[in-house]
């Protein structure tokens, strides 16, 4: 290989200088791109030479061009500042490329990008300029293209988030406005999605003037679906009676309605919401209803972590039972526990967001730490300790941030019934 290139070498310094010409200017005539060369030692530094790619690229002849300065591809939309770079560039003697709207000779336009370079003599002296066209109209409508589409897009994404803030206000509205005011016993709740909707939700309210319904639901995933999900769990499970899955009509009195009993909530929804591979949701509950009489707490688990028992005197006690999440198991049972609260004591219903939060090191804050925690708080009021619990676990996850939805809901026997 070194030795054919050193033979072609030689016979290219042999050939005769007439030769060498003539191989340059076919060089020069067959590519693609437009080159001329101008002489600025002319008064307005004109063109001397055009190849016939100039030719091809502007429809102008080489008898069009020679001896006019380049200026006559200009046209009305070439940007008056790029062609001030241009000339700022020849009287500085300095190379330069620009990409400028230029005309052909029959009026249609076209993207030029041209390089400017000056010759120099052995003295340092310039001598002449070579200027190289390309035609890059292609490369502009794309780039125009994509600046649509992406103007498009900034835009869709603009509304989407226009929606999201609006069906995530929706959501947040279906949150407990208040708590309820029952004497005796305080209620309070913290909910932190991990995105603009979130497929956590929870709830508390009477049922009737001596049971009062409590609940935390997740459902799988995250995004429209998850929280679309949860908006109607949310429906069905609220605190009107004939609108609710936590009612059934009262055989005794038929315009009445009685309370349904919280495994048997659990088992209706399992049939109710099977399980769809189309859109493989499913969803994991803690419910329960306090007896204000007795101040006992009867639940079911559904695959979610909890209550947590907090007795007035001795450590937080996580009363986990097994349960199948809801829409996995067609034949799934649900066990009804029952839980007395005392004066002083409180129950926490907590979704997965907490426990399972993950710090940089992918450890799980835990139960174990929610306990902990839980135990350091209990002195602090209701509210408190459950942003405080919140604000724990984000300080857990650090800079990798909380990647669920999270949801404390809490209640509280403060004093003997009233």
């Amino acid at each position: 290989m070194q030795e054919g290139t050193k033979r072609q070498q030689t016979r290219t310094e042999g050939e005769r200088p007439e030769e060498q010409l003539a191989l340059r200017e076919s060089a020069l005539a067959v590519t693609a791109e437009g080159v001329t060369i101008s002489d600025p030692s002319q008064p307005d530094n004109p063109i001397i030479y055009a190849n016939a790619g100039f030719e091809r690229l502007t429809g102008y002849s080489i008898d069009d061009v020679v001896g006019r300065n380049c200026r006559f591809l200009q046209g009305p939309d070439t940007d008056t500042a790029t062609v001030q770079r241009i000339r700022d560039a020849i009287k500085n003697e300095e190379e330069r490329t620009v990409q400028l709207l230029n005309y052909r000779k029959n009026g249609t336009p076209f993207w030029n990008r041209l390089s400017i370079t000056p010759l120099r003599n052995a003295a340092g002296e310039v001598t002449h300029f070579v200027g190289v066209q390309s035609d890059i109209t292609d490369q502009k409508r794309a780039e125009e293209a994509l600046r649509q589409v992406n103007k498009q897009l900034e835009s869709a994404n603009e509304r989407m988030a226009r929606d999201l803030e609006a069906a995530a206000e929706i959501q947040r509205s279906l949150l407990p406005s208040s708590a309820p005011d029952i004497p005796g016993v305080t209620f309070s709740w913290a909910f932190r999605p991990c995105d603009e909707l979130a497929g956590d939700i929870l709830n508390v309210g009477p049922l009737d003037s001596g049971h009062i319904a409590l609940y935390v639901i997740d459902v799988s995933g995250h995004g429209v679906a998850s929280a679309l999900f949860a908006v109607t769990l949310c429906r069905l499970l609220s605190v009107i009676p004939g609108e609710s899955s936590l009612f059934a009509p009262d055989e005794e009195e038929p315009s009445g309605h009685r309370i349904v009993k919280p495994a048997r909530v659990a088992e209706k929804l399992n049939r109710q919401f099977p399980f769809d591979p189309r859109t493989r949701q499913y969803f994991t509950m803690l419910y329960g209803v306090l007896d204000l009489e007795t101040h006992q707490f009867h639940y079911v688990s559904a695959g979610q972590a909890g209550p947590v028992f907090v007795p007035q005197q001795g450590q937080p006690v996580d009363l986990t039972s097994s349960g199948f999440p809801i829409g996995l198991l067609s034949s799934a049972e649900y066990e009804e526990r029952v839980v007395a609260l005392a004066p002083g004591d409180r129950l926490y219903l907590v979704t997965d967001g907490i426990t399972e939060a993950e710090n940089e090191q992918g450890q799980e804050f835990g139960m174990a730490h929610f306990l902990g925690a839980i135990d350091r708080m209990r002195n602090l009021p209701l509210d408190e300790a459950n942003h405080e619990l919140i604000r724990e676990v984000e300080s857990w996850c650090g800079n990798v941030g909380m990647r669920d939805d999270a949801s404390i809901l809490a209640c509280q026997i403060s004093s003997e019934k009233a």
